[in-house]
């Protein structure tokens, strides 16, 4: 068993189980946790592949480790992805979704990972995915969140719409729809910078292609600047090739790494040490 005490904790890429490792980490001692756990019935020649009716049963054990050692003011992010079975989808991620909210998480919001680069596909009755969720839990309303990193530019519609402003566009005025929610488009008059929506178009092209699920580094790097700071631990319970901890290490935060698959614990550590040449981004944004 590792003992407890968050320096123990911090910088390091551990081999084995997390549902064992993680008994060892002190309560609240991580600042965040990005991750993507095997999906439902997939990466079978990697990790066995875990049916999509077992898949609950499976990972609320974890999560409620993962509750554990978060910080209350600690955001999780996980990245999965439906399965279709005889034809229609499985409700295995809605779900787990459900009994996360039942072991006591807020699902505070979703974003979708939009793969812009997906290769065309097509089945009898659909196309292929080019999509994946990434659905944020908290333990608590208030948590840490820094939206102003991860600003991008206003675009093409501000040149436009901003133009000719008519007399809602300069007043809060309520939704159409009666959704309550208001907006007022004259405030971003002369900004270059906006703020994102919770789609993100990421290609799914990485340096990696050793591993058999991977995803790009700009994935957990977004989250990373938007919910943590410099200094702040970074978790991944499920560390595959490492993306994650690499992304943390070179945003200036702490990294805990966790891989059961020995191939890719030692594939995880060549990459972490090839980062390392890497200079760390000294500011938020």
């Amino acid at each position: 068993m590792f003992e407890n005490g968050g320096a123990r904790w911090r910088n390091v890429l551990l081999n084995g189980d997390c549902r064992e490792i993680l008994q060892g980490v002190a309560d609240e001692t991580v600042n965040l946790i990005v991750t993507s756990p095997p999906y439902a019935d997939s990466r079978k020649n990697t990790y066995g592949g875990i049916h999509p009716d077992a898949y609950v049963a499976w990972f609320l054990p974890i999560a409620a480790q993962l509750w554990r050692v978060l910080r209350s003011d600690g955001t999780f992010v996980l990245n999965i992805k439906e399965k279709v079975v005889d034809g229609e989808r499985h409700p295995y991620v809605l779900e787990l979704i459900l009994a996360l909210r039942r072991q006591g998480w807020l699902w505070t919001e979703e974003y979708i990972w939009h793969k812009k680069n997906c290769a065309p596909g097509k089945w009898p009755n659909r196309f292929r995915d080019s999509w994946e969720r990434c659905l944020q839990f908290n333990k608590q309303k208030q948590f840490k969140m820094f939206q102003e990193a991860v600003m991008v530019p206003t675009g093409d519609w501000a040149k436009s719409r901003l133009k000719n402003l008519s007399e809602t566009d300069q007043r809060r005025d309520n939704s159409r729809v009666g959704s309550g929610f208001g907006k007022n488009v004259s405030n971003w008059m002369g900004r270059d910078m906006a703020y994102p929506t919770n789609v993100l178009h990421l290609a799914t092209e990485c340096g990696n292609k050793s591993h058999s699920a991977a995803f790009p580094r700009e994935l957990p790097s977004w989250f990373i600047k938007l919910f943590s700071e410099q200094g702040d631990l970074v978790l991944d319970p499920f560390a595959g090739s490492g993306t994650t901890c690499i992304a943390a290490r070179l945003l200036g935060r702490d990294y805990l790494g966790i891989e059961i698959k020995d191939e890719y614990f030692q594939l995880a550590q060549a990459n972490l040490q090839d980062a390392a040449a890497i200079p760390v981004q000294r500011t938020l944004l």
